[in-house]
């Protein structure tokens, strides 16, 4: 998406960014993780993707995240929520807990590797207005604990999708190159939910 500022049409973008892009450790753990869920699956390993949301509304350019409180861009401008991951008493500790994020001008840290063009969700300014306002009250759930009635956790694709369902958009978008999003159907759960 191009953040030129002569650019002022209003649009909510989703990309698709490799789990781990950029050398990040967890590109390893998520790859041991992703043969194991594999083989209980009796399927192949998938490549792991993660979603990310950027948006421009009145000329304006944001981005969502959903990212660890100690990693790049942490305590930045546009945290408005933290969150536990693991274990909910871990959250103490920023070492175990999430930040979400949304602010204006903001960067998306691994936002070149994205794979696949990016998807543009709508145009519309009131819906996209509805979606930055809808992020400060996402829920905050312990960061890879399944969610109940799901089979599946709650992570940063999980925020991209409740996100979604929140605005009333389709959710039924997938990774490129046969890759998974884990997570994804959690979000959409806990939106159907509430």
């Amino acid at each position: 998406m191009s953040t030129d500022s002569a650019d002022h049409g209003d649009r909510a973008t989703l990309l698709w960014l490799p789990v781990g892009a950029g050398g990040h450790v967890v590109v390893h753990t998520s790859a041991w993780w992703e043969r194991w869920r594999a083989a209980v699956e009796r399927r192949p390993p998938a490549p792991l993707f993660h979603a990310a949301l950027e948006f421009r509304l009145d000329g304006v350019p944001s981005v969502m995240e959903m990212a660890p409180a100690w990693g790049v861009g942490s305590g930045d401008q546009g945290v408005l929520a933290t969150g536990p991951v693991g274990l909910a008493w871990l959250g103490r500790s920023r070492f175990f807990r999430y930040e979400i994020r949304c602010w204006a001008h903001g960067v998306i840290p691994d936002r070149e590797w994205a794979v696949g063009d990016p998807i543009d969700l709508t145009g519309d300014a009131e819906t996209i207005a509805g979606m930055l306002a809808s992020v400060g009250s996402a829920p905050t759930l312990t960061w890879g604990q399944t969610v109940p009635d799901t089979g599946d956790m709650w992570n940063s694709n999980s925020l991209v999708s409740w996100v979604l369902a929140t605005a009333g958009l389709p959710t039924r978008h997938e990774p490129p190159n046969g890759g998974r999003a884990p997570g994804w159907a959690a979000g959409e759960h806990v939106a159907r939910r509430a």
